[in-house]
């Protein structure tokens, strides 16, 4: 019975996610299994979802530590659960928030890790780099190798997520101007600056891989293309004009990254880029709105390297910074 009037209560909420927030399928997903996970916990303790009282929250943190979860993930689903139960609270079927005034992990605040800016530049290289060394060239190769690289170049320049690279549209590409259009979490909207690196990047990658991708062999019938293929939307594409899968892109990224010897994903590829801007002095709100993070507080966790930069300028520039 308990189990049935938690999963009662997770379906409603997840409608809610989905059809009120908007919020993408990987998300619910997520969402999902962290509040399964405590509606489990409950279960054991013949509790629901709609009677869990503050201990059994801290308590389902706790058990979480103890089974070596990192604290990041711990600080993932505590968020889940607030949005839970702030969502049955304003929906009237609880009184009491059980998530109220519990601190999130300290270790939630860890800056993510980051690819050296040497690491970074030995990764962007990798794929053409490989394709020269490698014993065959052909056109198919040539134009894999420069789609890896520029896609690389766009993920580092608009710290850009796995989903947004994948889902990318040629129309949302403003390339004279040196921005594009990026759809986030909740199909939001946001402006993504450039570089020079990127732009140069897309330009070759527009005008002689996509294409040569395009016309390639797409699965299907043998010796055809479908027009859906030749004429997709996206920007990047693999053979034939499919559409690329995350497992792929994941691939490409560990490939390229292990020339420099780190395993890096497509998510280290985004905070490398916030890391660097704000080694170099970007102020946190333009950082937030690079990221697309809704709340300042998500971009806090670079706030020692603002700092540390912070302190740097002082000691070089301040006439009493330094002793005489």
């Amino acid at each position: 019975m308990a189990a049935e009037a938690n999963s009662r209560v997770l379906s409603s909420f997840l409608d809610y996610l989905r059809i009120e927030k908007g919020l993408a399928p990987l998300s619910i997903a997520a969402y999902t299994t962290d509040i399964g996970q405590f509606s489990e916990f409950l279960e054991k303790r013949k509790r629901l979802l709609l009677t869990a009282r503050r201990t059994d929250v801290r308590d389902f943190l706790q058990q979480l530590f103890s089974h070596q979860v990192d604290g990041r993930s711990v600080g993932r689903k505590l968020s889940a659960l607030r949005h839970l139960y702030r969502y049955l609270l304003l929906d009237k079927k609880i009184e009491h928030d059980p998530t109220l005034n519990i601190e999130s992990p300290r270790q939630w605040k860890v800056l993510p890790k980051a690819l050296a800016r040497d690491e970074m530049e030995a990764t962007l290289a990798a794929p053409l780099t490989l394709h020269t060394s490698a014993a065959r060239h052909t056109k198919e190769s040539a134009a894999l190798a420069a789609r890896d690289h520029t896609m690389l170049e766009v993920f580092y320049a608009g710290a850009l997520r796995v989903s947004e690279v994948i889902g990318a549209k040629l129309e949302d590409l403003k390339l004279e101007a040196g921005y594009m259009l990026v759809r986030g979490k909740g199909d939001k909207e946001r402006v993504v600056p450039l570089g020079k690196s990127a732009q140069d990047a897309l330009t070759a990658y527009l005008s002689q891989s996509r294409p040569a991708l395009a016309a390639g062999k797409a699965s299907g019938a043998p010796g055809t293309v479908a027009a859906s293929a030749r004429n997709s939307p996206l920007l990047f594409i693999a053979r034939g004009g499919r559409k690329l899968t995350r497992q792929r892109v994941w691939q490409i990224v560990r490939a390229a990254s292990a020339v420099s010897g780190r395993a890096a994903s497509p998510h280290m590829l985004r905070h490398s880029c916030a890391t660097h801007m704000v080694e170099n002095g970007a102020d946190l709100r333009t950082v937030q709105t690079i990221l697309g993070h809704a709340d300042i507080s998500t971009t806090q966790i670079y706030t020692h390297l603002a700092l540390d930069r912070l302190r740097t300028v002082y000691q070089q520039h301040h006439p009493r910074a330094k002793a005489r």
